[in-house]
Formats: C-alpha cells, structure tokens, sequence
C-alpha cells in the first residue's frame, strides 16, 4: 500500500465534486485505487507508509486526451493555414517518415513521454497508415503500462499514394493482425481510425464500421472540422444522399459506443447532436488545433446542453501544446467569445472523469473511485512565479484552481504516475 498526500480533487459525475484539502489517496499493491480520505482519518501506520508528501500541491485524476496524432511528433508548429494546404506541405511528408521502424519506435516513444511530462496517461491516438507504426506506438506504450486508446490510420484515396492504403481488403488484413495483436493486451485498446471522409472511399468506411462492431472496438476520425472539408465530403458521398457528413458515417456503422468525433465544429446542428447523444458517441474538442488552422470556434456550451458527451483534445500536430492545461486556456477563451465561461472545476471535469465518460472508460480511469487504475497527476500551485505570486493571493481554492487552470502547463506537473508508479519524472 502507499499513500499519497495532498489537495485531493476528482469527480464522479459533472454535478459529483469530491475535494479534500488535506487529503490522501491511498493505492494497494497492485496499482489501483483504494481509497481517498482524510489525511487525519489514518492510522499511524499508513502516515507512515507515505511514498510522497504534496500536501502543497493538487492531485488529480491522470489527464485524457481524446484527439492527438504521434505520426505528427515532427509536424508540430509547422506554418498553418489551410488544413488540406497544411496535410499536404508538412503533415503527409511528417507521417511518412514513419515507414522507417527505427524512427517509428523512436518517435513513439518521444510522444508518449511527452504526454507522460504534460500529466496525460490517457490518449485516443491516430498513428499512422503504416502497420509497423501502430506496432511501434503499442509497444512503446505498453513498456509504459499506458491505457491508450489507438488504431491505424486508413486512407484509401486523396492523399499522397504511399501513404495510401493499396486496397480495402489489405487494410482489413492488417487492422485483423493488429486487433489480434494489441486490442486487451495489457492496458491497449483498439481503435479503427479512417482518418476522414476526403481520404476514404465508401467501402472503406464500411470496412471500418463492420470492424468496429464485429470486435466491440473503439472508432475516431474527424468531423466537420472545417467548412471545405464538409462539402468535400458531401459531394464525395453524395449516392448515400446523406442529410449530414456525420450521417455519412452514420450510414457506414461507424457510430455508437466507444466512437469519438474530432472538431465538430461545422456539424448540422441539433439534428446531428441528437444522434451523437442518442448513440452514446463522444466529441474532441481540440481549440489550439481550431484556433491555430482558423478552422472555428467549437460551441462547447450548446454540445453541452445538447447532453453529448465531451473531452478535450490536444490535437497534436496542428494542436500547439501537449499540454492540457494548455488545452483548458484555450477552450475559456473559444467559450468566451460565444458567451459562455468555464469554471475551473467544469474544466478539471472535462479533463479527467468527463473525458472517461466520453470514451466510456469511466469504470477503469478518469476517477479516484475504489478499484479504479491509479492513473494521477500532481500539480504545483507555485511552478512558475506568475503562478506562485497569483496562487497566494487568492480568496478560496476556487480561485486557486482557476489559476491554475489558466496559467498552467507542463511547468505546473510535478509527478505524473500510472498504475501508482512514477513515470515522470522518471
């Protein structure tokens, strides 16, 4: 057993806050979650046991990330501007490097660590089209006992011809011996990933889709990203006649449970949140992605209302930081602008349970729930001394975690831990 003390916050539900000031979170051998309690309701014998003292500090569920790519490591702050312009000067020739294993292996491992040093221990990932790559991602993240969420790109059409894969039946082949490999080994799952409608064909999206279903797998791509991308996909599936570009994939299976829908920003309004709620489906929402290619401003507040699930995503590489607590800086400003503010708790939420909820891995992750893995991060109220100066002269913890959330980022992580052990700083 070990015992961890500190400010102590976690969620089990978006109204179910649970926060102990003087807390401890308390792991059995194995590296799940026993208990959180008081720091003054334990033995002797467990104050003893302690393996670190932060009762300066925040701890929180491990972060979540819904939407990041490791095939764009390399591609990261690269100049914007269109997205199709931007996939095809820096992000295609980026995720073809990825043929190469060495590099594969090596770059995996760099993204994962840097997830690891921004608090993530969570991430629904796009690889790339190489099957050696996803291999790559998988190992390097089991090495690190992460609970990721990843799959393949697939491409069939629309984008540069080695990328592409060279036939639909191919690409089944190698998600089957992928599946077969990764999906509930240790702490992997297996997600199809099309990367979006302007790169698939009709038949690819079904294959993706009967996958999906036939072996209770997980599903991401993108959606409604920007207004181009929309009407690209409209006019490319127009024999569906589908009433959205979400019903495009709605047609081909690929919607329901365990899916996750990057951007949505130019979606068919309520018609398409009703089906992405009805269906159990969740939304990324990646605003340094969206503010960074112009693409829009995600409207957080009416997904919200809308009751579709929602998670933040970094979006690397059009995504400009690893960081989530970046991510949540961002995200106030887009709500903002459309009227709306966020609370800091709302955030924490959004980070952690709420995204767990959204890939539906809410009993494994995203709390401090008994039984649960014990994925934590440990946040330094006083990382940098803008922080430290605003963090001592606020009125409640409140405003405390406010600032936190709007001047923190990697800086602010003192100890990342998966499974109760320390993965950063190693």
């Amino acid at each position: 057993m070990a015992v961890y003390r500190g400010t102590v916050l976690w969620f089990s539900g978006e109204q179910d806050v649970h926060l102990v000031e003087d807390g401890a979170l308390v792991v059995d051998e194995s590296g799940h979650v026993e208990r959180v309690a008081r720091w003054d309701e334990l033995t002797g014998e467990q104050r003893v046991n302690a393996v670190q003292d932060y009762r300066d500090d925040l701890i929180l569920p491990g972060f979540i990330d819904a939407h990041a790519h490791s095939g764009q490591v390399d591609a990261i702050a690269s100049p914007g501007g269109d997205l199709m312009a931007w996939l095809k000067d820096y992000v295609y020739p980026a995720e073809a490097k990825f043929r190469d294993v060495d590099y594969a292996r090596e770059a995996s491992s760099a993204f994962l660590d840097m997830m690891l040093a921004a608090g993530t221990t969570t991430a629904c990932v796009h690889t790339t089209s190489f099957k050696t790559s996803t291999d790559a991602f998988f190992a390097a993240a089991k090495e690190r006992d992460l609970r990721m969420v990843a799959g393949k790109v697939l491409m069939d059409t629309g984008a540069p011809d080695e990328l592409l894969d060279p036939s639909v039946g191919q690409a089944e082949d190698d998600c089957r011996e992928l599946i077969e490999r990764w999906h509930g080994e240790g702490r992997a799952l297996y997600a199809m990933t099309p990367r979006f409608g302007p790169t698939s064909t009709v038949e690819l999206l079904r294959m993706a889709g009967r996958l999906y279903r036939e072996h209770d797998l997980w599903m991401q791509s993108h959606l409604a990203e920007t207004r181009d991308e929309v009407d690209h996909s409209l006019e490319r599936f127009a024999d569906l006649k589908p009433r959205s570009y979400l019903d495009v994939y709605d047609q081909c299976g690929m919607v329901g449970p365990r899916s996750v829908w990057a951007h949505c920003i130019w979606t068919d309004g309520p018609a398409d949140w009703d089906v992405l709620r009805s269906k159990g489906a969740g939304i990324a929402f990646c605003p340094t992605s969206n503010l960074f290619l112009g693409s829009g401003l995600f409207p957080l507040a009416r997904a919200r209302r809308a009751g579709v699930r929602v998670a933040f995503g970094t979006d690397v590489g059009a995504g400009t930081s690893y960081s989530l607590l970046a991510t949540l800086n961002e995200a106030y400003k887009v709500s903002a602008l459309q009227g709306d503010h966020l609370t800091a708790l709302q955030g924490f939420y959004l980070m952690t349970r709420g995204a767990a909820e959204a890939l539906q891995l809410e009993d494994r992750i995203g709390g401090f729930h008994s039984g649960a893995e014990a994925d934590f991060v440990v946040l330094d109220f006083a990382a940098t001394p803008v922080l430290k100066r605003r963090t001592e002269n606020v009125g409640d913890i409140h405003e405390r975690l406010f600032a936190l959330a709007m001047l923190g980022d990697e800086r602010a992580v003192k100890a990342t831990y998966v499974m109760g052990r320390r993965a950063h700083p190693r």
